[in-house]
C-alpha cells in the first residue's frame, strides 16, 4: 500500500517545480485532466450501458429494412411502377428470443459498429497518457531533471535568503540617492560643474571606485545568515559552471513541443475524419440466418449521441491543446533561448557586474521568467561579485574585530607600528578603527578595498601591497596622496599595477617587485606624474631601464634594480639621472662597471651586488665621484683589488666580501677615511701591517677566510668597534686586544683558540662587549667573558 506520507511527497515533488512552468504548461495539465476525465466517463458508460439494440427486418426494399409490412405493401400498390422486389421472411420459432437477441447484439456490435466508435474512451485515454508523458518527461529524464532539482533547491534558498532582501533594499536606496544627486546637479554653476567633470575622469582610473551609500540599518547580517549566503554564492558558481556547459534540456524541451505538434495534427486529422461514424442506426447483415432465421437487422448504438458530444468536445480541446502548442514552439523558435541578460536588472540596480548566461543556465531562467520574472531578479544577486564581496565584507567584518586586530599590531625593524593582514578575503572595516597604524603589509588578498574611513589613519605613513588586489576610493585616495610617502608594490604581470599609485602626488618611495613586459612600459607610464618620488625600488627581469625612469624622473635620488639574474643592457641612459646619489645594480649580470655612471657627480653610494665582475679595474674612473663614500662589489667573482683604489681617498665603506681576493693591496690603506672594511669570505692568508693606518676603522671583517695570525697593527685602530674574525685558522688571540677600549663585538667562531687573553678584559670598560666564541677546543671561558657573553646577540 502507498502510504499517505509517500502520496504527500510525491505532490510535494511536482509543486516543488511549478516555477519552471510556463502558463501553457498549465493550460495543458487542465486540458489533459479533462481529456482524462472524458476517457473515464465514455469508458464507464460503455462499461454500464447494453451496447447495442438489433431487431431482425422482415421486409427489405432495395436492400435496405423496411417496416412495418403494411405501410411496405400500401406504397407498393399505389406506385405507378414497381418500386423494387420485396422478399418475405416467416422466421424460426422456438423458445430462445431473449438469448437470440442478445446473440444478435454481441454479433452486430463486434462486426458492424466502427472500430472508433468502440474504442473512442480508449483512444482518449492513450492520447491523454501521450500528451502527459510528453509534458512532464523532461522533469524526470535523469539528465535533465538532476540538473532541474538543483536550480529549484537553490532557486528557493536565494530568494529566501535574508541577504537577497538586503541586496535589493540597498539597490532601492541608491537609486533614491542617485536620483537625489541628478537633481542637485541641475543647480550646480558651471564652475562646480566643471570639477564634477575633472573628478569623474578620475573615477574611470582602474581600481578606484565611488563608495555607493549604505543603509546602516541593513548592514546587520547576523553571522549565521552570512554563513549561509556565502554558500550559497558557492552553490549558484558551481551550478553554473556545470549547466551552462550543455543544452539538454533546451534540446529536450523542444523535442517534446515538436513532438506534440505532431502527434496533435495525427490526432485531429483521424478523430475528426472518424468523427462521422459515430451514428445512432446501423445496418447489421450478418450470416446467421441459421439460427435465427434473419439475415439483416436493424440496430441502434444508445451511446452514439453522447459520444458524438463528447468527442466533439474532445476535438474542441485538441485545438485549444495544438494552439497552446503551436504558442509554445513559436515563443522557442522566435529568439535564442540559449542566452539570457540581466541588462534590465544591471540598468535598474547597482549590480552592473551581473553576468549574461548560457545554454541550459539561460533557458531555466526563461522558464522562471514566464511565471514570475522576480525569481530571476533576486537569483541574479547571488551572480554579480560585487554582491559576492559585500557579503564576504560583512562576514570579514563579524570575523575580525578591532580586538583581533590590535593583537595583531606590532613594531617592526624600523621601530613603526605595523600591522600584517595575511590571505584574507577582504580587508575588514575594523582595520580602519586603529589609529595608531604607521606601516600596513596586506599580503594575498584579493580582493582589499579602501573606503573613506582609511582618513582615521592620520599615522598612515606607509603601505605594501604583496599580490593583492587594492582597489581605491576617491576620497580614500586623496588622503592617500596628501599622506603616503612609501609604498611597496608585489605583482604578477604589469597589467595588475594599479594605476591609481600614479596619483600619489606626495609619495617619496616606491617599491615596485614583479614581472614586467621586457619592451613595452606604458604600464608605469604614470611614474613622470610622481615629482615628488626620491627612491624607486624596482625588481624585475628587464633587457634595460624604462625611459619613463631615466628621462622623465630628473630629481630622483636613489634607484634600486635587482634584474634577477638577467643581463641588463643599454646602460648609456644613466647619464641623464643627474641628480641620482644612491645607485644599486643588483643581480643584472654585468661584467664590466658600466662607465656612464662616473658623469654622476652626485653619487655617494654604488651597489654593485651579484654581478659577475671578475675585475674592477675601471674603479679608478671612481675618483671623478668626489661625494662617493660607499663601495658595494660583494656577491662578485673578483680575483684581486686594483692598485688604483687609493685614490678614492673620500670612501668611508668598502663592501668587498664574497669574492675570491686573495691579497689586499697596500694602497688600499690609502683610503684614510674608511670606517668599515668587509673582506669577508674571500681566499686571504694575511692582513698588512698598514691596516693601521685606517685610523677611523670602526668595522672590520675577514670572515671566512684562511688567516693564522694577527697583525700587530690593526689593534693600534683604536676607533675599531666590531672585529670579525670568524672562521679563520687562528690558533691564539694577541694581547694587544687590549688596546681595543672601544671594541663591542668580537667574533672568533670556528677557529683554534684554545684560551682568551686575560687583557680582554679590559675592552668592556667603556661599553659591553660582546664575544662570540662556540669553539670545541676553547673548554674553558673565562668569568668576565661569561657574563658578556649574556649580552651577545647572535
Amino acid at each position: 500500500m502507498i502510504t499517505v506520507t509517500e502520496l504527500r511527497f510525491l505532490a510535494d515533488a511536482q509543486t516543488s517545480y511549478h516555477i519552471l512552468k510556463p502558463w501553457w504548461d498549465v493550460f495543458w495539465y487542465y486540458i489533459t485532466m479533462v481529456m482524462l476525465m472524458i476517457a473515464v466517463l465514455a469508458g464507464a458508460l460503455q462499461l454500464t450501458q447494453s451496447r447495442m439494440l438489433c431487431l431482425p427486418c422482415k421486409a427489405e426494399v432495395d436492400n435496405h429494412c423496411a417496416h412495418p409490412m403494411e405501410h411496405v405493401i400500401a406504397k407498393i400498390n399505389l406506385s405507378s411502377g414497381p418500386l423494387g422486389k420485396v422478399s418475405h421472411s416467416t422466421g424460426i420459432q422456438n423458445d430462445l428470443h431473449r438469448q437470440q437477441y442478445a446473440y444478435i447484439d454481441a454479433v452486430c456490435y463486434e462486426k458492424q459498429l466502427h472500430w472508433f466508435t468502440k474504442f473512442f474512451p480508449y483512444l482518449v485515454f492513450l492520447h491523454t497518457i501521450i500528451f502527459a508523458v510528453c509534458s512532464n518527461f523532461w522533469l524526470h529524464y535523469p539528465s535533465t531533471s538532476s540538473r532541474l532539482e538543483h536550480f529549484v533547491a537553490i532557486l528557493y534558498k536565494c530568494f529566501d535568503s535574508p541577504w537577497t532582501t538586503r541586496a535589493l533594499s540597498e539597490t532601492v536606496a541608491e537609486q533614491t540617492v542617485r536620483n537625489q544627486t541628478r537633481k542637485r546637479s541641475r543647480l550646480l554653476t558651471s564652475s562646480s560643474i566643471a570639477e564634477d567633470t575633472d573628478t569623474r575622469k578620475q573615477s574611470l582610473q582602474p581600481g578606484v571606485e565611488t563608495t555607493a551609500v549604505e543603509d546602516d540599518a541593513s548592514s546587520v547580517l547576523d553571522k549565521k545568515e552570512g554563513e549561509q549566503a556565502k554558500a550559497l554564492f558557492e552553490k549558484v558558481r558551481r551550478f553554473r559552471l556545470h549547466v551552462e556547459q550543455k543544452d539538454i534540456i533546451y534540446s529536450l524541451y523542444l523535442k517534446q513541443i515538436v513532438i506534440k505538434v505532431i502527434a496533435l495534427l495525427i490526432i485531429i486529422t483521424y478523430v475528426s475524419y472518424f468523427l462521422m461514424h459515430i451514428t445512432f442506426e446501423i445496418d447489421c447483415i450478418v450470416d446467421i440466418e441459421a439460427f435465427t432465421g434473419y439475415k439483416r437487422y436493424q440496430c441502434v448504438y444508445s451511446l452514439a449521441a453522447i459520444f458524438k458530444v463528447l468527442a466533439t468536445f474532445y476535438v474542441l480541446l485538441i485545438f485549444l491543446y495544438g494552439s497552446a502548442c503551436f504558442y509554445s514552439l513559436w515563443w522557442m523558435l522566435r529568439s535564442s533561448l540559449n542566452q539570457y541578460s540581466f541588462e534590465a536588472v544591471r540598468e535598474k540596480s547597482n549590480y552592473s557586474d551581473i553576468p549574461d548566461v548560457q545554454n541550459d543556465f539561460a533557458f531555466i531562467l526563461h522558464l522562471a521568467d514566464q511565471y514570475d520574472p522576480l525569481y530571476s531578479k533576486r537569483f541574479s544577486i547571488f551572480l554579480s561579485e560585487v554582491s559576492e564581496n559585500k557579503l564576504k565584507q560583512i562576514n570579514l567584518n563579524n570575523e575580525w574585530t578591532v580586538e583581533m586586530l590590535r593583537n595583531k599590531l606590532t613594531r617592526n625593524s624600523k621601530d613603526k607600528i605595523e600591522l600584517h593582514l595575511f590571505m584574507l578575503s577582504g580587508l575588514p572595516d575594523n582595520v580602519f578603527e586603529l589609529n595608531e597604524i604607521e606601516v600596513m603589509r596586506l599580503e594575498l588578498i584579493p580582493d582589499a578595498k579602501l573606503t573613506p574611513m582609511i582618513t582615521q589613519l592620520v599615522n598612515l605613513k606607509e603601505l605594501h601591497i604583496y599580490h593583492s588586489t587594492l582597489t581605491v576610493d576617491l576620497q580614500a585616495l586623496s588622503f592617500l596622496a596628501e599622506n603616503l610617502e612609501t609604498l611597496h608594490l608585489k605583482f604578477t604581470s604589469i597589467e595588475k599595477i594599479p594605476s591609481w599609485i600614479f596619483l600619489l602626488k606626495n609619495l617619496k618611495e616606491l617599491y615596485l617587485a614583479g614581472s614586467l613586459d621586457n619592451y613595452n612600459f606604458t604600464h608605469i607610464e604614470g611614474l613622470q606624474d610622481l615629482k615628488n618620488l626620491t627612491t624607486l625600488y624596482l625588481k624585475s627581469s628587464i633587457p634595460r631601464i624604462p625611459p619613463v625612469i631615466t628621462d622623465m624622473l630628473p630629481f630622483l635620488e636613489k634607484l634600486s634594480v635587482n634584474n634577477e639574474g638577467n643581463r641588463l643592457l643599454i646602460l648609456i641612459s644613466f647619464k641623464k639621472m643627474a641628480n641620482l646619489s644612491s645607485l644599486e645594480l643588483i643581480n643584472c649580470d654585468l661584467e664590466r662597471i658600466p662607465h656612464s655612471i662616473f658623469s654622476l657627480s652626485e653619487l655617494w653610494e654604488i651597489d654593485f651586488r651579484g654581478n659577475n665582475f671578475k675585475t674592477v679595474e675601471e674603479i679608478i674612473s671612481f675618483q671623478h665621484l668626489h661625494k662617493l663614500t660607499c663601495l658595494k662589489l660583494w656577491h662578485n667573482s673578483i680575483a684581486y683589488i686594483p692598485l688604483q683604489i687609493g685614490a678614492l681617498a673620500n670612501l668611508e665603506q668598502l663592501y668587498l666580501n664574497h669574492n675570491n681576493i686573495e691579497m689586499v693591496p697596500l694602497q688600499l690603506f690609502l683610503c684614510s677615511k674608511l670606517r668599515i672594511l668587509d673582506l669577508g669570505y674571500n681566499n686571504l692568508t694575511f692582513i698588512p701591517e698598514e691596516i693601521q693606518l685606517l685610523k677611523n676603522l670602526q668595522y672590520f671583517a675577514v670572515t671566512k677566510n684562511s688567516i693564522e695570525i694577527l697583525p700587530d697593527g690593526l689593534f693600534k685602530c683604536s676607533k675599531l668597534q666590531c672585529l670579525l674574525l670568524g672562521k679563520n685558522s687562528l690558533t691564539s688571540l694577541p694581547t694587544h686586544v687590549g688596546d681595543l677600549t672601544n671594541l663591542i663585538k668580537i667574533e672568533l667562531v670556528g677557529n683554534q683558540i684554545e684560551s682568551l687573553p686575560r687583557e680582554l678584559e679590559s675592552c668592556q670598560s667603556l661599553k659591553p662587549l660582546c664575544i662570540i666564541v662556540e669553539s670545541s677546543v676553547l673548554h674553558t671561558l673565562p668569568s668576565y667573558a661569561k657574563e658578556n657573553q649574556k649580552s651577545c646577540h647572535r
